[in-house]
């Protein structure tokens, strides 16, 4: 996933005083640089409107739109749930909003010289919410998707869900509740709240999330930026009809990643372990979209023994294979996220990762003698442009050791934990 811009806000003075970084004063000022954005544009001005003039609403953080009236405005910003004033001015016209993008119930009083003009607590039952998902991530949205449904239950709006084509159709029957809509079709005008979900690398200021998603967790991060319980849960998906797909007992498999951090980078362990597997009377079946992947000279491909089902499937005709397989084993990954979703036991590879950052399952493998947990140091700024990234080893000749000295008897020793495993072994 790309990282995510800081402060999207440009500045104005109009006889007002910035009191702290929760709030910044914006211009509609057209000489303003344009800001480089990752999700839909939240409309210009916003979106509720209220006497005399008055316009406001909760997209891309609190917004209170002000205009000229012939004497100053005093506004105040509370935040309900902690009783603390987050911000309160003067200004005869202009915008104020707050810096903080994620969810904040919020409480906005303004007068017109003595008189209260708008006192408004947020309250977002039976309104229009959007919550933008990142185009291109599939573990990512699997992972947040839950929350996204919690939200909606938590406050009774009408709840709709940006996100790209593929995961559209894994949801829409699954959340028929939830409206459903590519980020080219939103229209910013409709709605009384916005949050976006990402993870933000370089937000040092928690901008746009309370507390930064590598101490929280890839999914639970979303929970934090919603406001809602952060307990994980696998989402509702859809998966395809036909049954088995083959009538064998079988165990998926799923071998590339999008760097190579994330592959298990021991030269011989799923050659041992497709072995080890097939003696223990499965099939192995690769189900990963394409069976080489890599960058310059590094590239990976389809372990030899391994039967090819990849290529560029529905994710729901995937979610069948997963949902029938005796159990899978994957990397810290996209699919590993979807057989989750599916119900399907996940043996999880992984050692760049930190167990907290994926779901739980008592099957992950990781081996804590190498250097681990790169991923969830925020002193290490992942770099997504570099597919060999090892940001403590690279170059090295301990590089990508966290998943090299994971041994194949290691990954058998977890997979003989499963209860039944083995049963179809044959004589």
């Amino acid at each position: 996933m790309k990282d995510t811009p800081g402060s999207l806000a440009t500045r104005e003075s109009s006889e007002s005083e910035k009191a702290n970084s929760e709030v910044q004063l914006l211009s509609s000022s057209a000489s303003a640089p344009p800001v480089q954005r990752f999700y839909p544009n939240p409309s210009d001005n916003p979106t509720q409107s209220a006497s005399p003039g008055i316009r406001f609403d909760f997209n891309d953080g609190c917004r209170i739109l002000l205009p000229e009236a012939g004497q100053p405005w005093r506004v105040r910003l509370s935040d309900l749930d902690t009783g603390n004033v987050i911000f309160e001015t003067r200004l005869k016209a202009g915008c104020v909003q707050t810096t903080k993008r994620y969810y904040l119930r919020a409480g906005i009083e303004v007068w017109l010289g003595d008189d209260i003009a708008l006192e408004h607590a947020y309250n977002a039952s039976n309104k229009s919410v959007l919550i933008n998902f990142p185009v291109g991530t599939i573990g990512d949205s699997l992972g947040w998707m839950p929350y996204a449904a919690r939200f909606g239950q938590v406050h009774g709006c009408r709840l709709t869900c940006s996100m790209a084509p593929p995961l559209i159709e894994l949801f829409r029957e699954a959340y028929s509740e939830i409206e459903f809509v590519e980020a080219k079709d939103v229209d910013a005008k409709r709605y009384y709240a916005t949050y976006n979900l990402g993870l933000f690398f370089d937000d040092k200021a928690n901008v746009h999330q309370p507390c930064d998603f590598r101490l929280v967790g890839l999914h639970r991060t979303s929970g934090y930026i919603l406001g809602v319980d952060p307990k994980e849960e696998p989402p509702r998906i859809t998966i395809a009809g036909g049954g088995r797909p083959i009538a064998e007992p079988y165990v998926c498999i799923a071998t590339q990643a999008t760097t190579q951090a994330k592959y298990w980078n021991n030269p011989n362990g799923w050659r041992e372990i497709i072995r080890f597997l097939k003696d223990a009377g499965y099939r192995v079946i690769c189900i990963d979209q394409k069976p080489a992947h890599g960058a310059g000279l590094v590239w990976n491909h389809i372990p030899n023994g391994a039967e090819d089902e990849t290529g560029d499937r529905p994710l729901a005709e995937r979610a069948r294979w997963l949902k029938h397989a005796e159990f899978f084993i994957g990397l810290a990954s996209g699919l590993s996220w979807l057989a989750w979703a599916s119900g399907t036991k996940v043996v999880m590879i992984s050692g760049f990762s930190h167990p907290t950052t994926e779901f739980e399952t008592p099957y992950r493998v990781i081996n804590y003698h190498a250097c681990n947990s790169c991923w969830n140091d925020p002193a290490l700024r992942f770099d997504h442009k570099d597919f060999l990234w090892c940001p403590r080893l690279k170059d090295k000749p301990g590089q990508f050791e966290c998943t090299r000295l994971i041994t194949a008897d290691h990954v058998k020793f977890v997979i003989t934990k499963m209860p039944g495993f083995g049963a179809h072994k044959r004589l």
